[in-house]
């Protein structure tokens, strides 16, 4: 009988040593699984979509020219900053900045703070004005506009619980143009306003920069869509990594006539 119990007993201690390793296992394997989609919340589910590519498009570039007529004019504030790490350093800087647009095509910058390192302020922040600035001119604005004339548009998925940027279009520029991207567009389903960028520059801006990755987001103030934050990280081709954030707030927008209803668009 001493022998069964001490069996048995060694048989339980076995399986306690069991189960405590294949416990340890899946939590081990939950530790090292890609969280990316749980962790910023509901996956979008891909649904088919409402309208055809080429009726989004056409919804797109004619509501993007309705807003803009109406746009008299703005004022903000922008906070430019730029991280770098590498080469053994590190090395920040940060500007804010006011600025006025008036319609069509005017942009007036005033710095209003500079800190950290007055190279990066200097050779990067304060030519990024300077590129914004080029962008306005006419024929430059006609050739970056986002129409069917300098992009094409390869693809359409129509996503729900996408916060109402249902409209998931890839975009790829006809011209290699520093101003042009490739990548994908989230579209508001009701204003047909890109509310989303991820994707690449068409152009690479420098031979000592290998790739770069751009994120922007644009949030509706009144009947507009304006930039709320854009993030370009750059891998260098000696090592290294650059980080510019731009940040806008403060928005005080002045409208010449209102933007039409855009809920009837949405269904034809």
């Amino acid at each position: 009988m001493s022998m069964a119990r001490e069996a048995l007993a060694t048989f339980k201690r076995a399986n306690r040593t069991i189960r405590r390793r294949r416990c340890f296992s899946l939590i081990a394997a939950a530790a090292l699984t890609p969280v990316g989609t749980s962790a910023q919340g509901p996956a979008a589910i891909a649904a088919e979509p409402q309208l055809t590519l080429s009726e989004v498009v056409e919804n797109l570039v004619q509501k993007n020219a309705e807003r803009a007529k109406a746009l008299q004019s703005y004022r903000g504030k922008r906070i430019y900053k730029l991280d770098f790490k590498g080469f053994h350093t590190a090395l920040r800087a940060e500007m804010i900045v006011e600025i006025t647009y008036t319609a069509p095509a005017k942009k007036d910058f005033k710095v209003l703070s500079e800190s950290g390192s007055t190279w990066i302020v200097k050779r990067v922040l304060k030519r990024l004005i300077d590129a914004e600035k080029e962008a306005q001119e006419a024929a430059i604005r006609a050739s970056v506009e986002l129409n069917t004339q300098n992009y094409n548009f390869t693809s359409l998925e129509r996503r729900t619980n996408a916060g109402g940027c249902g409209y998931v279009l890839g975009i790829q520029p006809k011209v290699p143009n520093k101003f042009l991207y490739r990548g994908r567009i989230w579209v508001d389903d009701q204003d047909f306003a890109v509310c989303r960028i991820e994707g690449e520059p068409a152009k690479n801006p420098s031979i000592w920069i290998t790739k770069t990755e751009i994120r922007h987001n644009y949030q509706k103030f009144e009947n507009f869509w304006l930039p709320v934050e854009n993030q370009s990280v750059s891998s260098l081709r000696l090592g290294g990594r650059a980080t510019l954030t731009i940040m806008y707030q403060d928005y005080e927008i002045t409208a010449v006539q209102p933007v039409k209803d855009t809920s009837a668009s949405a269904g034809h």
